[in-house]
């Protein structure tokens, strides 16, 4: 990582180096609507709709969506068994909570996880899905347990890992070195956490 100042985004002529750098969201947000590009999507998705634009001159390519039929099968009222399958409507609904209740306990609730998991495993069946369940809160009951931080939130891994490594530290601190880590250039536009953050100022 080298440590040069952090320019303004719509002084940035190329995608390249426009991933060198952290962006807020609504950084990427304001700088696509000055340039007159889609700002609907996922932070990263709009950095490379930006990024494709200062390379090519040109706005994304839209390529059309396949059609893909819904099923018509009803999560709100529809009768369900350990043998329904899950489809692609598949919504977390509160007749969905009583089922899993039913036969995961009182205690069940939805997480995080549990969720991306339904919404991903179409064809699937109910009983399939509660097995998973208790495979999960097996895996949260060991001591070592962490849950998964998705690649894109790049400060809830940095507070773990620098926590993690500074544990006579606290929450200020994480925030304090973050906005100094953050200022600098990235190679590959991702900020990690280093020991040698700490000398950061």
């Amino acid at each position: 990582m080298t440590t040069s100042k952090k320019p303004k985004i719509a002084t940035i002529t190329t995608g390249a180096e426009l991933k060198q750098w952290y962006w807020p969201k609504s950084d990427l947000i304001a700088e696509a609507k000055r340039r007159g590009l889609k700002t609907s999507g996922a932070k990263f998705d709009i950095l490379n709709r930006i990024a494709h634009f200062l390379d090519t001159g040109e706005a994304e390519a839209q390529i059309p969506k396949p059609r893909i039929k819904r099923s018509k099968f009803d999560w709100h009222c529809e009768t369900l068994t350990p043998e329904t399958l899950l489809t692609n409507s598949y919504k977390n609904t509160q007749n969905v909570r009583r089922f899993f209740k039913s036969q995961l306990g009182e205690g069940f609730k939805f997480n995080i996880e549990f969720k991306a998991w339904l919404k991903s495993n179409e064809g699937k069946t109910l009983a399939d899905a509660c097995t998973e369940y208790r495979a999960m809160k097996q895996r949260e009951a060991d001591p070592s347990f962490q849950s998964k931080i998705a690649p894109h939130n790049q400060f809830n891994q940095y507070t773990r890992d620098f926590l993690a490594d500074n544990p006579n530290l606290g929450m200020d601190d994480v925030r304090r070195v973050w906005a100094l880590k953050i200022a600098l250039r990235s190679a590959n536009g991702r900020h990690v956490y280093a020991p040698s953050d700490l000398k950061l100022n």
